[in-house]
């Protein structure tokens, strides 16, 4: 939901009237009504390769969705449709297509995922967070992942304050989606809760450990010092802006660790379709961003062996942020509105 939103925010600055579809079991069902947008539900869900039946299922309640998608776009009056991937996407994209409203398609990840491949012939414009070899047509533009104008505008000293952070401490930022990533957890709470050494720990962790993790991770980090443990943020904003260093997952994040230019230890999901997350941290270990730390290989002991010496070498540090930097697009929200606007002016 981050680019989309981030592209809603960015139309909406240009005076168009924006909302969403999604469904009430995801992210969007809160994350849009926060940030000011109204939506509508369609009953579709993700499509399990694994299991035959259910797959069947799921195409079955997407080819339904089409006509509730239909009815919402003439509800709405909608005059260009974004899909952004997700399995929402589809319906609503075919919705678009058979009303011959503009398609605009957004893809995160370094390959196209199922449903931008379905629609992908039938959209104005598919704008590309990454090149991807075989679509450098005219349909296909790189634009980068949109991210929020709150990553790259926060403020360093507000957000330490925020967080209680000593102005003159190094930060590590921890985090691992919404739920968490209970490999990164684990490791963390090991590596400087307070069984470890870390009433000798020279920085500060900043831990965003999500709603699944966040009880055992609080009771595993109970008198931990210099240490904030959140359960979740609605934005990396103020996070990304206190932090020195980060240790994350590396799907569509990694632009938003560029956008506010921070070095980071990456730790790809080993199941990610496509392995789109090795994809991600490569591109960013290449540029001198980051360093690259196996999902298997991640415990306590590697952590600290990767984590202290970067927070203890500021001139790798800074050089680290400035190669992330080089690699950031922060007006990728921007250049996909356009493309929204200029598509509805063809229609």
């Amino acid at each position: 939901m981050v680019p989309a939103l981030a592209v809603a925010d960015a139309l909406a600055e240009r005076g168009a009237e924006v909302s969403f579809v999604g469904t009430r079991d995801r992210a969007e069902a809160d994350l849009v009504p926060a940030a000011g947008y109204e939506i509508d539900f369609l009953d579709v869900a993700g499509i399990d390769r694994g299991n035959p039946l259910e797959a069947a299922r799921a195409v079955g309640k997407s080819l339904a969705a089409v006509r509730v998608a239909r009815r919402y776009l003439a509800d709405r009056g909608a005059e260009a449709v974004m899909g952004g991937g997700g399995y929402v996407a589809a319906p609503a994209g075919m919705a678009a297509i058979r009303m011959r409203l503009p398609l605009v398609l957004t893809e995160a990840d370094s390959h196209l995922g199922l449903t931008n491949r379905l629609l992908a012939r039938r959209a104005r414009r598919v704008c590309l967070a990454f090149p991807i070899a075989g679509r450098e047509d005219d349909r296909y533009l790189v634009t980068g992942r949109p991210v929020p104008a709150a990553i790259v505008k926060a403020d360093r000293a507000a957000a330490r304050e925020r967080f209680g952070i000593d102005p003159d401490v190094a930060c590590l930022l921890i985090f691992g989606g919404s739920l968490g990533a209970l490999r990164i957890n684990r490791a963390a709470a090991d590596a400087f809760g307070p069984a470890g050494p870390a009433a000798e720990r020279p920085f500060h962790v900043l831990h965003i450990a999500g709603s699944r993790d966040f009880p055992a991770v609080a009771s595993d980090l109970e008198g931990a010092a210099r240490y904030t443990l959140l359960e979740y943020l609605p934005d990396l904003g103020d996070a990304l802006a206190a932090s020195d260093l980060v240790l994350c997952r590396s799907g569509g994040s990694v632009f938003e660790l560029t956008a506010a230019g921070r070095p980071a230890v990456l730790v790809p999901y080993p199941y990610a379709s496509g392995r789109h997350q090795h994809a991600n941290a490569r591109w960013m270990a290449d540029a001198g961003a980051a360093t690259i730390v196996e999902d298997a290989d991640l415990d306590a002991e590697r952590l600290r062996a990767e984590v202290e010496p970067l927070l203890a070498d500021r001139a790798r540090l800074e050089t680290m942020s400035a190669a992330s930097r080089s690699l950031a697009r922060p007006d990728a929200a921007d250049r996909v509105a356009a493309e929204i606007l200029a598509a509805r002016g063809r229609a």
